[in-house]
């Protein structure tokens, strides 16, 4: 979409799947492509993927008819890909370059391509993976405070910006939006059910990569509480979806805690709305969270949730209101909330009746609206150092 009044953005990611902070800008990529008022926008993204190798994510966006740049890296570290963002930078001449990750943060900085146009970094969070993330997480001291504004999930997030050094007049808080999908048909999540035997079944359900801070491992040993609990109605099954760094081990607990039969890893899903329609409950027992994609698709899926009050989970549930929320890591306060919704069917539809008002609060439309009136306000203040 050419225009003289156009807002060129460039925008960094770094995933190989649909997940993530990979949502979010997707979502924001449909509302400008169909927003007929306002600024025009074009959008470029860009992934890194070793020796430009194409992925699930490249092949996605390339079907959707996103304009994607991939940037060639050898291994770690790579310093070859800095003539690569220059020579891009020079040809997009973005108004506003948009970054999602510590590591884009941190070459946009060193790069010095803040200089070349507004700098607006997203803030999600931080997973406790390979020593490498955990370097770029701690040069966020060093590059967010360059970032002419930096937009975070929640105020808990917006804290540990302001400890890193980022000035408060430039933190924005900004939740995730969520896209209501057409409902699924029964004989799908029918289909899903017997695939996996789950037809006699209560199903817990817990979506998310398998990292330590997501918690799984308290949620298997709240599983194994849960299963000695004699009063507890019908037999609760738990659906683990998603892969990660932790995933061997977690399988390994489950083996140790005897729970086999009542636990299912699925792996990574790249479709997992049929998971949403066959669950009862869904769990979220991360020890660290902002405003998780999970979370808002479990309540456009009409779910019961019990959480952890961790991040910005409290400042989008209120508990006994439209979530049961428990201490991080409290392993009988977990169960214990599973087992008083597992046994009161009331309780389960008042939640999640309750949850859907907050769909409101989380609309694409909305998201790119706030999005657009922090760019605006990003190219008209003074610049950043």
């Amino acid at each position: 979409m050419a225009g003289e009044n156009a807002l060129r953005l460039l925008i960094f990611l770094e995933a190989s799947t649909v997940a993530g902070a990979v949502k979010p800008v997707l979502e924001f990529a449909q509302e400008a492509a169909a927003s007929q008022s306002g600024r025009t926008v074009n959008l470029t993204l860009v992934l890194f993927a070793r020796a430009g190798r194409e992925n699930n994510l490249t092949a996605f966006i390339r079907r959707q008819g996103i304009p994607l740049e991939v940037i060639a890296e050898r291994h770690a570290f790579d310093t070859g890909v800095f003539p690569q963002l220059r020579s891009l930078v020079a040809r997009v001449k973005p108004d506003i370059i948009w970054t999602n990750n510590t590591k884009s943060h941190f070459l946009v900085s060193l790069g010095g391509f803040h200089r070349d146009a507004e700098w607006v970094a997203f803030h999600h969070g931080y997973t406790k993976e390979a020593w490498r993330t955990r370097l770029y997480n701690e040069l966020d001291r060093w590059s967010l405070p360059r970032a002419q504004r930096v937009v975070t999930v929640c105020n808990d997030f917006a804290k540990q910006l302001r400890r890193k050094g980022v000035s408060a007049d430039r933190i924005r808080v900004l939740r995730n939006p969520i896209r209501l999908s057409p409902p699924l048909l029964e004989a799908e999540s029918a289909r899903l059910r017997t695939e996996l035997g789950l037809n006699d079944v209560t199903v817990l359900l817990s979506i998310g990569r398998l990292s330590q801070e997501k918690g799984h491992a308290d949620l298997l040993r709240a599983m194994q509480r849960l299963r000695a609990t004699k009063d507890t109605k019908g037999r609760p099954h738990l659906v683990i979806v998603g892969d990660g760094p932790e995933g061997r081990n977690l399988q390994t607990l489950c083996f140790t805690l005897k729970l086999e039969d009542c636990v299912t890893f699925t792996g990574y899903q790249a479709e997992v709305r049929a998971y949403y329609a066959i669950a009862d409950i869904f769990v979220l027992p991360s020890h660290s969270e902002g405003s998780p994609n999970v979370l808002l698709e479990a309540v456009a899926a009409g779910l019961p949730i019990v959480a952890t009050a961790v991040g910005g989970l409290p400042e989008i549930l209120t508990h006994e209101v439209n979530a049961l929320l428990v201490p991080k890591q409290d392993i009988a306060q977990l169960a214990d909330a599973l087992a008083r919704l597992l046994d009161d069917g009331v309780l389960r539809r008042r939640l999640a009746e309750n949850g859907r008002e907050l769909l409101t609060q989380h609309d694409p439309q909305t998201y790119f609206r706030k999005v657009m009136e922090i760019f605006e306000e990003a190219i008209g203040a003074p610049a950043a150092s």
